[in-house]
């Protein structure tokens, strides 16, 4: 017992001491680096002011009004073996529910998980048959639900560019992390989100995920690094949560917070 005690101390000092490093490492956004979030005419489109884009890192929308409509708070982030897998976004408000789906057209995402507790005024999809947002329609294909998630289909279609036809999204709505928590409520529930997302993006030619918690921080952030180390262990069988959580930073400062060390205990399982 004695030994096993001191086994997991060590295992925790050695996290703590590399979120500590981490911290140091990374960069710290200035103001000059959101120069477009921090445009005028595109703060009310941010949810938070503290949890901002920087230009580097931005999805920019397809512009098709003329007249340069095309800023949405979402960042680009790699995966450990895909450029830009990750569009990386805050839960989108009322203003800016069309801009939503048109990110989700405009990059070929696939699938968007999920993160934050729903209630019932930050619904953002139909829930029977189709709905009209701005250019996008949204039609419900399907719903499943368990203790866990709540997965939809959906076709997604752009009516001003009816030309590129539809497409066909997964949304998963992950139920397992309270709005109190820093880290999910069940390990195991979040171990089989990632599985099954992974799952659909292989059957489906794996376009890009949209990852969205209430604020586009912390949560997503967990959810990339943990695919991120998921791919290092079955593609090259090897972990690295240092460098998951450091790329993710070098795109935008503020991913993986308090969640550190619930990545680092994934190398553990």
């Amino acid at each position: 017992t004695t030994n096993t005690t001191t086994t997991t101390n060590n295992n925790n000092n050695q996290q703590l001491f590399l979120c500590f490093t981490l911290n140091s490492v990374t960069p710290h956004l200035d103001v000059e680096e959101c120069s477009v979030s921090l445009l005028p005419r595109n703060r009310e489109k941010n949810r938070s002011m503290d949890v901002l884009p920087p230009d580097r890192a931005l999805a920019f929308l397809v512009s098709t009004e003329g007249d340069g409509n095309n800023y949405i708070n979402a960042a680009l982030m790699d995966s450990f073996l895909q450029p830009a897998a990750f569009v990386v976004t805050p839960h989108p408000l009322p203003t800016t529910t069309a801009d939503f789906w048109r990110l989700v057209f405009d990059y070929g995402c696939t699938s968007i998980v999920m993160l934050n507790q729903l209630n019932q005024s930050n619904s953002y999809w139909p829930e029977t048959g189709m709905q009209q947002f701005g250019p996008m329609t949204v039609e419900l294909l399907s719903r499943s639900t368990d203790d866990n998630v709540v997965t939809r289909l959906f076709r997604v279609t752009n009516i001003t560019r009816l030309q590129e036809g539809h497409l066909v999204v997964r949304h998963f709505q992950f139920l397992r992390w309270s709005a109190y928590r820093e880290i999910p409520d069940s390990k195991k529930a979040f171990l089989n989100l990632l599985a099954q997302v992974q799952k659909w993006q292989r059957e489906c030619g794996d376009g890009r995920t949209v990852v969205h918690c209430l604020n586009g921080g912390g949560r997503s952030g967990t959810f990339c690094a943990c695919t991120m180390i998921m791919e290092m262990v079955h593609h090259h069988n090897m972990v690295d949560v240092f460098y998951a959580v450091k790329t993710l930073r070098n795109s935008k400062p503020n991913m993986v917070d308090n969640e550190y060390t619930f990545c680092a205990q994934r190398k553990q399982k």
